[in-house]
């Protein structure tokens, strides 16, 4: 059983570095993001989603490999990428890095981003590469790296994030909440290689946006 898992997702290319999973991993395709992942040379396991985005050539590769394909009606109450998600949960992986772009339209980036701070997703550690951005989803206490001087915005999500105190970063915040809407953890900097977030209650993306101030 894989300990991780790769989400591909639509808006390619995704321009950050991913990061080192086992050799094992889990390799799902949310409709489209299987161009993406045979852009990067992945095999796909799984393709999931109503595929009216996916060519029929790429579909036929995936099935031709060995991979599955799971297809939904286009009517339908989830996202491809929230189908994808679920699937990634089924199968018990304990790490989900969701790998997309940050073209097409901003409410599906905005919903991608949202839809990784779900609490249905709480028992798995989740990242994200959006184009040159990396995304953190943070719950409890999380370290992740980044290089000195390098951006990073915190932003709470479904609600208020309570007892923030962070390490590494050039303005701390120290028991502090953090309101959904609140610029407060906007554009701060690494000052260190890593940088620590603890939180007593609910849940942070950072996200390093890659790009300079």
């Amino acid at each position: 059983m894989a300990e991780a898992a790769f989400v591909f997702c639509a808006g390619g290319p995704a321009r950050a570095s991913l990061p080192a999973l086992p050799d094992d991993v889990l390799v799902i395709a949310a409709d489209a993001g299987v161009a993406e992942a045979e852009r990067l040379d992945f095999h796909v396991d799984l393709l999931v989603g109503d595929l009216d985005s996916a060519s029929p050539e790429a579909v036929a590769r995936v099935e031709a490999s060995g991979g599955s394909v799971q297809r939904h009606p286009v009517d339908k109450d989830a996202s491809d990428l929230e189908l994808a998600m679920e699937a990634a949960v089924a199968a018990e992986v304990r790490r989900i890095v969701v790998v997309g772009g940050d073209r097409g339209r901003l409410d599906h980036l905005l919903g991608n981003a949202f839809l990784l701070g779900s609490e249905r997703w709480a028992g798995i550690e989740v990242d994200a590469v959006f184009g040159d951005a990396t995304l953190h989803v943070i719950r409890d206490d999380r370290t992740f790296e980044g290089a000195i001087g390098e951006l990073v915005s915190l932003y709470a999500v479904g609600g208020v994030a309570r007892g923030i105190t962070t390490d590494g970063l050039r303005w701390s915040l120290h028991d502090a909440d953090l309101q959904p809407g609140s610029s407060l953890g906007l554009s701060n900097e690494l000052v260190d290689t890593h940088a620590r977030v603890r939180l007593e209650d609910g849940v942070v993306l950072a996200i390093l946006p890659g790009v300079d101030a």
